[in-house]
This record gives structure tokens, sequence and C-alpha cells, in this order.
């Protein structure tokens, strides 16, 4: 009897402890299982583009460009011990990308542990509605995902544009490898192509014992023996104690849908398996019978308009449509309607005028869906850039990527008019800065920043994509400025493009005067050295305030090379700077630009530096030769400075 009346005491007060200690919603149940989404309601959050199609497909982005989307959690889950310790997990999810375009990917999307499940200052296209430009890389993030990406972005070190990577608080992927299954028993993986609109089974479990992450593959609901992806990390340090987690999808300049069909997930544990067979398929793609659509189409015109009537009709088409010919469907960049553009520049109206020159004019725009500020280059009939530079610039910049080169968003052809569409630069081109009356004065850490970025820019286009680009009009016109005064190399519309360990076949001589490489005037062949001696030109210009040929000046300044040599040979090269800056700069770093500048003016080839050791004289990576050509160099002189080697680093 006291014992029975023991027992219902302690029942007692440990339903009193129940009803008095607050746990966490999620902390109760720390698992997920989702064999589709219908009767998903509220044990998901969803923001951006991501909803739950009545199939019970959960749908993270659409077919529209520049758009992100979440599927979070909407309480977090606890990942972590008491003693700071990350759990164990496992995630089980059924996905399937289909994109816009059949053979081009729009970017991708992430299994994501976040301490935000809205993600506020995400940025869509490469970032994945994940991170942005500025928080990109930072540790305080606590952002652990891995990527499905379909876009190879050169800026984020991707292996290719089919690949799994892992991202810590970065986009940059501390591990990643193609998408790929292993078949039992076999050594060899085989490939899978993510956005092949196939439905794709990921298994991605983490070991805390052993802090080992492993993600696995599959076409089927059987989990192989091999993971395609293993990679050694605690997660301890990286997770906070509690975090939402769930997917992130963006789509960029080309969109891809991405869908989830079923999310099995659980802290501490294995996940519920999924089966592929019980879960919502996507719809069919219905083929259209384009010979039936044409032939009803054609007859049922014959049928209601009399000849001269059909005629009038399709000479009126003919003159006012989009003209799209083959080469264009090879381009990447967005193609905008014509009528869209003009609506954002306002009729192309002289009040949105940006600027102009002797490839057309430049005009400031709003897009009317997206409301973003864009820089929309309308190309006179008249001008010297036609159909032939015109698909260069968008065959080149179109795939560029670089944060030192003006984006371009896309581009429009009707009738007569070639426009290209770029990011807009709030703060113009570099050379309102250098020359006359500047609105402002740059200080020398704006400048030696500008001279940094062109030339990370500029590397990049030599070496650093699949081709070598020659942009072949370096000046300071074609250097614009964005909100932070970073300086971003545009205007391609003369760029020359070959295999790398090539040469140009190009003798055409195009270019600025002053900026043009001697050899370009007996050869007409540009090499990225010529590139190089357009670089010298344009960093002498930001440090000394002057032009390449400055008409005004005194006649030994004329050429601004020459006098720079001259001070150099004098010892008092630091004469040269621009004194609209009042002496407020850094001389080694002044004196450092002033003689790169020199040597890439090089008359002869071989003593300029390739765009790679200009980069590392700049960081200081690698030391300035004590020795100089002189600029002019017909006859072989060298020089010295007068004042040793003080002024190099």
């Amino acid at each position: 009897m006291l014992m029975l009346m023991a027992s219902k005491i302690n029942s007692f007060w440990v339903f009193l402890l129940l009803l008095v200690v607050k746990i966490p919603k999620f902390a109760q149940s720390q698992q997920l299982f989702y064999s589709g989404f219908k009767h998903a309601g509220n044990s998901l959050s969803l923001n951006g583009v991501a909803q739950i199609q009545n199939n019970g497909i959960l749908q993270l982005t659409n077919d529209t460009k520049r758009l992100l989307g979440h599927a979070f959690t909407p309480n977090r889950v606890r990942v972590k011990r008491s003693n700071g310790k990350a759990y164990s997990f496992s995630s089980i999810f059924a996905f399937a990308i289909v994109p816009q375009f059949q053979t081009l990917g729009g970017h991708g999307f992430a299994f994501a542990f976040s301490p935000s499940k809205e993600l506020p200052g995400a940025l869509p296209s490469q970032y994945l509605g994940l991170l942005n430009s500025t928080d990109n890389g930072n540790l305080t993030n606590h952002v652990f995902a891995i990527e499905f990406d379909e876009v190879q972005d050169f800026e984020f070190k991707d292996i290719n544009d089919n690949h799994v990577g892992v991202n810590i608080n970065s986009m940059i992927s501390n591990a990643s490898a193609t998408a790929a299954y292993y078949v039992d028993g076999n050594s060899t993986a085989q490939n899978i192509t993510m956005k092949s609109r196939e439905t794709i089974m990921c298994w991605i479990e983490y070991d805390a014992d052993v802090n080992q992450l492993n993600v696995t593959l599959s076409l089927s609901s059987r989990k192989p023996n091999r993971s395609m992806l293993s990679y050694d990390v605690d997660l301890s340090p990286i997770l906070d104690e509690f975090m939402y987690v769930g997917f992130s999808a963006s789509t960029g300049l080309l969109a891809s849908s991405h869908y989830i069909m079923g999310w099995s997930f659980k802290i501490d544990g294995q996940a519920t398996p999924l089966d592929l067979s019980s879960l919502p398929k996507l719809p069919k793609v219905k083929k259209t019978n384009f010979g039936l659509i044409l032939g009803v189409s054609l007859g049922s015109v014959f049928a209601f308009f009399i000849a001269v009537g059909l005629a009038i009709y399709l000479f009126w088409c003919y003159k006012n449509r989009d003209v799209i010919e083959s080469w264009e469907l090879d381009i990447g960049p967005h193609r905008f309607p014509y009528q869209e553009l003009r609506k954002a520049t306002k009729g192309f109206k002289e009040k949105q005028l940006l600027g102009f020159g002797g490839f057309g004019r430049v005009y400031k725009g709003t897009l009317p869906k997206s409301k973003a500020e864009v820089a929309v280059k309308r190309i006179s009939h008249e001008s010297r850039q036609g159909l032939p530079e015109f698909v260069a610039e968008i065959a080149s910049i179109g795939r560029l990527r670089h944060r030192n080169l003006v984006q371009l968003l896309g581009w429009c052809r009707r009738r007569g008019d070639l426009i290209l569409v770029y990011d807009y630069m709030p703060n113009g081109s570099l050379d309102k800065y250098l020359f006359d009356n500047p609105p402002i004065v740059l200080s020398w850490d704006q400048r030696f920043k500008i001279i940094n970025g062109v030339a990370q820019g500029l590397l990049y286009l030599h070496e650093g994509w699949e081709q070598t680009v020659i942009h072949r009009d370096i000046k300071a016109g074609n250097v614009l400025l964005d909100a932070d005064f970073n300086g971003k190399l545009g205007d391609f519309g003369l760029a020359k493009l070959y295999e790398h360990g090539t040469h140009a076949s190009t003798t055409r001589v195009v270019g600025t005067l002053g900026y043009l490489a001697p050899e370009l005037t007996r050869t007409g062949k540009p090499t990225p050295a010529s590139d190089v001696f357009a670089f010298g030109a344009l960093i002498l210009e930001v440090a000394c305030g002057r032009r390449p040929i400055e008409p005004k000046a005194l006649p030994e300044e004329l050429i601004l090379v020459d006098w720079v040599w001259d001070r150099w040979k004098k010892g008092a090269i630091l004469e040269v700077m621009d004194p609209k800056m009042k002496g407020d700069y850094n001389e080694i770093e002044a004196a450092i630009v002033l003689k790169l500048g020199l040597m890439c003016s090089a008359e002869a080839i071989d003593p300029r530096p390739t765009m790679r050791q200009v980069v590392r004289y700049l960081e200081g990576e690698m030391a300035l030769p004590d020795v100089v050509a002189d600029p002019g160099g017909y006859n072989g002189k060298r020089g010295k400075p007068g004042n040793g080697g003080s002024e190099g680093r």
C-alpha cells in the first residue's frame, strides 16, 4: 500500500514538471517526413517564389529571371548538444531540375542549415538565395549548405556546370564533385545530368563521431554503397545551437524550375527512407505538333483574308519583328523585347542619356518588371561598330564573369537597331574623375583600388577564361565605377577571342590614339602584350591626372610617358603625380604604379610584363626590377631612377 502511494506521488510530480518546463516545439521530435507536400500546411515556411503545387510537389523556383525561393522548417531545430558538439544528422530527399532551355542551366539549389529562414539580403543567380557579395565568406554567417549547381561560376571556382559542393559560410565550395552515382560492385561512377528533368534521390549524412559528411546520389530508391562526395569536417564551430533546415534556390539570366518531391530528415539518427514510386511525379511534357499548327494557321489565314490583305499583314510583321538569326540561338545572355527597353528608357529620351561616343549612345533605364536600373547602349547606324563587333561583344562579355568586368545583362535587335543592356554603374566612367574639372577628386586609395581592380579583370580576360580575350580598347573612358568606386572594365565591342596557345588572326588596327601599342601599326595583330601597353597608359593617367597625349601641356610634357620617363631619369618621379591630390598619397605605392606604367609602355614587347606579373607587383607578391627599359627604346637604352631603389618594393 505504501509503495503504491509513493508511486502515485512520484507520477504527480513528474506531471507537474512537464507542465512547468517549456520544451522547444521542434526539440520534442527532431525529425521530418514528407512523402509529397500536399498536406504540409504550416509545417513548412515558404518565401520568395516557393510554392506547393496541387500535385504535392514543392516548387522552389520557376522560369522567372533573377528570383529566389526558400522552404525551411517554421521553427528552429536543435543541432548541437549542451556541450557544444554538433549532432549527427541524416537527410533524404528527391529532386528534379527543369531548365528553361534544354541544354542551358539556370543556377541551382541548396540543402541548407541557416540561422534565418528568410535569409534577408541574399541574392539570386550564383548566390543561390543564400548569401550576397558583401557577406560571402564571412565566418559569422553560420550557413552550411550542400549546393546542386547547374552553372560553372569562375568567380567561385566551380569545377563544372553539373556539380555538387559543400559550402561553409561561402559560395566557394570547400569540396565538390561532378554529379554521379556508383553501381554496386562497380568502381566507375555513372554521371547524372541534374538538369535532365529526371527525379534524383539524394542522401546527406553527417557522422558527428568521426566528423565526416557524405553525399550520395541515385536514380532509384536504393542507396548505393559508395557516396559520390565525402568530406571530413567538424560542424560544431559552424552551426548555432538551433538552426532552420530546408532548401534555397535561385534563377539568373537563364532560369530553371527546381522541384522537391519528398523529404525525410532526422537529427541524431537515420532518416526514414523514401520510396520513389510513392512520390508525386512531374507532369509529362506535351509534344507540340508544329506542322499541324502551322497548317491550320495558314489555312485559316488564307480562308479569312484576301491575298492583298494577307500580303500587307505579312509585310507589316516582317518590318516590325525582332529578327532572330541562327547565330543568336547560341548566345547565352537574355534577349530583351525592344518595347521593354523602349519603355525602360522612356523612349530613349535625351534626359536619360548617360553618354555617347563613336559607337552610339548610352541611356539610363529602369526595367518595368524588376525595377532594376540598367545602362542601355543603343548603337548608332552611322557608327563603326556594325554587326560583327556587336556579335563579338555578346559572345564574349555575355559569358564572362568577374567582379571587375561590367556584366552584360542582355541584348536586343530590331530592324537596324543594335542594343546592349548592362549593369548600371552609378558613378559613370573613370575619365570624368581624372581630367578637366572633375566633380570630386579621387583619393589615392580609390585610385590604387581602381588600378588593381582593372588589372585583376584584365588578367581574367588573358588567362582566367576558357579562351584568351584581348580587349583592344582599354582606356579611362571604358573603366566604369560602381557605387563604391570599384573599377570595372567595360565595352567589349572590339574584343578578340582565340584559343589559348594560338594567335589572333585579325590584321585590322583598332583602338584609341595614345593607347595603341607600336607593333600594331606594323603587324595589325593584337596580343595580350598590346593590352598591357594600353594598361600602362591607363595607370599613368590615373596617377598623373593627364591624358596620354595632352595638347594643352608644355612641349616637354606633351607625351605623358616621355614626361614620366624624363622625371624618372632625373630622380624626381613623384613630380608627375596629380596635383589635385595635393600630395596626399602613399609614395611607395605611387612609385610602384609609375614604374609599372613605364614597364608596360615599353616600345618592344619583351620588356613588358604579363598581366599576371602586373597583379603580383601591385599586390606586393613580387619586387619590381631595379632597371627599367627606356619606353622609347629604339636604341635599346636602359635607365635607373636617380634616387636609387627607394621607389621599388
